[in-house]
């Protein structure tokens, strides 16, 4: 097939939902004549962002010990008992690798900001079951990481205040985009 029949074909759909709906092809480029718009409560079930400066963070609160918890029974499938097995990513380890012949990205070896664990981990994991954790078993799950990583000490309590205040090992390990029009914090 021609790779431009499949645009052909979208567009001529277009115009005869166009015509049919009796608005004109401008109304529906510009408004796309679908759907409906989002409620308030859609928009904030969708708005689980976190930035790297921490805007967005929810409250709840976790330990290392509850952490450890969640860990071993929803993340060490993946990632192995202690984070350093995988089959997948290896989450543990890795510290001051990074210029050598193997590096290890992980967790405390060359991820920049603390905030961002909780915005990916919320997001995306447990793979089987993403957007599943609690907040408390997310701040959790964090301070298990950072402590096996030897980031934070064993009996720190993350919450949105305290996950802020992490210093990562590689948060200067990046270059600053020289673009004068990406905005730098």
């Amino acid at each position: 097939m021609h790779k431009w029949v499949p645009v052909i074909v979208a567009g001529a759909a277009l115009a005869i939902s166009c015509v049919r709906s009796g608005s004109s092809a401008d109304d529906r480029v510009t408004g796309y004549g679908l759907g409906r718009a989002a409620t308030e409560e859609e928009i904030r079930a969708w708005n689980i962002d976190v930035s790297p400066s921490g805007e967005g963070l929810p409250p709840g609160k976790g330990t290392v010990s509850q952490g450890a918890e969640v860990y071993a029974a929803k993340c060490a499938k993946c990632h192995g008992p202690t984070g350093t097995e995988g089959p997948y990513e290896v989450l543990v380890g890795g510290r001051d690798t990074l210029k050598t012949t193997k590096p290890m990205k992980t967790i405390g070896s060359y991820w920049p900001y603390a905030t961002t664990l909780y915005d990916y981990i919320n997001r995306a994991m447990p793979f089987d079951a993403p957007q599943s954790l609690t907040s408390d078993e997310i701040y959790g799950v964090i301070a298990w990481l950072l402590s096996q990583n030897g980031v934070i000490k064993a009996e720190t309590v993350l919450d949105a205040h305290t996950l802020r205040s992490v210093e990562m090992p590689n948060r200067l390990g990046f270059i600053r985009d020289p673009r004068p029009d990406v905005p730098h914090p």
